[in-house]
């Protein structure tokens, strides 16, 4: 086996300096995670990774390729002479601040969209815990490879922007190109979406030890982007986190009101730029508290609950050279979630967030109303070609609710409590 190397809708209520992270965080991420990694480069190290893929695959193993990373997690690719590929993924120490958990919930949601959708998701071949992996590296997924040219920001980011570079939505992109990926990214939301839940957090199986169990329920705390990030970089303790379920989305709302809150007087360095800047921040996150206190970001509060994933966005979307979908990965922050999270428009049709976007909110908003009736349409046509097969209800439609949303500006609110930025864009 050989080693390789009509009027804009309401902006946010108030405008303020996006409050950054913790740089000083940020570099001791980097320690954590430095020594890690240079145990993942030695050789007998990955020797032993490549026996243990091999293990659980089977086949006659060709090549073990050099560790990649991500922003959560490190993997390794191991090709056989039967032309597959299998690939072991860990997260990555420093980055991941719930690497067990994490794990954890990525695999069952994993196996719910295998089993219950026509969505390409990578099969799992094995899994485990720290004390199971080679040379304790942390815990573990294998699942078998999938073959991609490339992720859907290639299809739609400004032709040569170096991918060290935030994406950007091409201005001169084809009319054609747009509903062509906008309609296979529609297609996945309507899938994932179609989940009911009876409360708010991530799920599993109702008998955990029934390899055959395909009762799918809410058992644990929902695990969001927010919160990993909250830890990671803004200095807020695990233990002032949500630590379980939730019934009801006005609860859940509030919970993460009060999330913000701490986010403010926990981080320590690089929160704030001056006194008024404090207060400006202050001020938005207790109008949003009172909002939340208000049930009015309640329309379903007692559920159902909707299957939803923070980062489902076109870079975690692997596609061949024809632009055609042929993977989606990168499911951990997935949960049952108040369904005006689902009824939301997605951030991403730009591909760069609003708060990061060069040419300020205005612009943001103003190109994001030029791309939305496209989205929307492919959306429509999707959710009535779905319907028309007898996999898709009525109900379960997101077209209507996203177009209310971004005009009512509700769009907003739903992205200040999913987003520690939604509060000072």
């Amino acid at each position: 086996m050989a080693m390789s190397q009509e009027e804009p809708p309401p902006p946010p209520i108030l405008e303020a300096q996006c409050m950054d992270y913790d740089d000083t965080l940020c570099d001791e991420c980097d320690r954590t995670f430095a020594p890690w990694r240079h145990r993942l480069f030695q050789t007998d190290v990955l020797r032993e990774i490549g026996r243990f893929i091999d293990k659980h695959r089977g086949g006659v193993p060709e090549e073990l390729f050099a560790p990649q990373r991500g922003s959560f997690n490190a993997w390794l690719r191991l090709l056989f002479q039967d032309g597959g590929s299998a690939v072991i993924r860990f997260p990555c120490p420093g980055a991941s601040m719930f690497p067990e958990e994490k794990v954890q919930r990525e695999v069952a949601v994993m196996q719910i969209l295998e089993y219950f959708t026509s969505l390409p998701i990578p099969h799992i071949l094995h899994h485990g815990m720290t004390e199971e992996s080679p040379k304790g590296l942390g815990p573990f997924i294998i699942m078998e490879h999938i073959s991609n040219e490339g992720d859907f920001i290639d299809a739609l980011n400004v032709p040569g922007r170096s991918r060290d570079e935030r994406p950007m939505l091409d201005p001169n992109v084809s009319q054609e190109r747009l509903e062509w990926v906008y309609g296979q990214m529609a297609d996945i939301m309507l899938q994932v979406s179609r989940h009911s839940f009876a409360e708010i957090g991530c799920i599993c199986k109702a008998n955990e030890d029934d390899e055959f169990d395909d009762n799918w329920v809410v058992k644990h705390r929902p695990l969001t982007f927010d919160m990993s990030e909250l830890v990671q970089l803004g200095g807020v303790s695990p233990d002032l986190l949500p630590q379980s379920t939730f019934k009801t989305a006005s609860s859940y709302y509030q919970s993460l009101a009060e999330m913000h809150m701490i986010h403010l007087t926990s981080q320590r360095n690089d929160a704030i730029d001056s006194a008024e800047d404090c207060r400006t921040k202050y001020i938005a996150r207790c109008l949003f508290r009172k909002i939340t206190r208000e049930y009015q970001l309640c329309s379903d509060d007692a559920g159902p609950f909707k299957l939803f994933c923070d980062d489902l966005r076109p870079g975690n979307v692997l596609s061949n050279a024809q632009h055609q979908v042929t993977g989606v990965v990168d499911w951990e922050f997935t949960y049952a979630a108040p369904t005006g999270l689902a009824h939301s428009p997605p951030f991403w049709l730009l591909l760069e967030l609003p708060e990061l976007w060069k040419q300020g909110l205005d612009d943001w908003i103003a190109r994001y109303e030029k791309v939305l009736p496209v989205f929307l349409k492919v959306l429509k046509d999707k959710e009535q070609g779905a319907i028309d097969r007898g996999i898709l209800n009525e109900s379960d439609r997101l077209s209507d609710y996203m177009l209310r949303s971004w005009e009512s500006g509700d769009f907003w609110l739903k992205y200040a409590a999913r987003e520690r930025a939604g509060h000072s864009i």
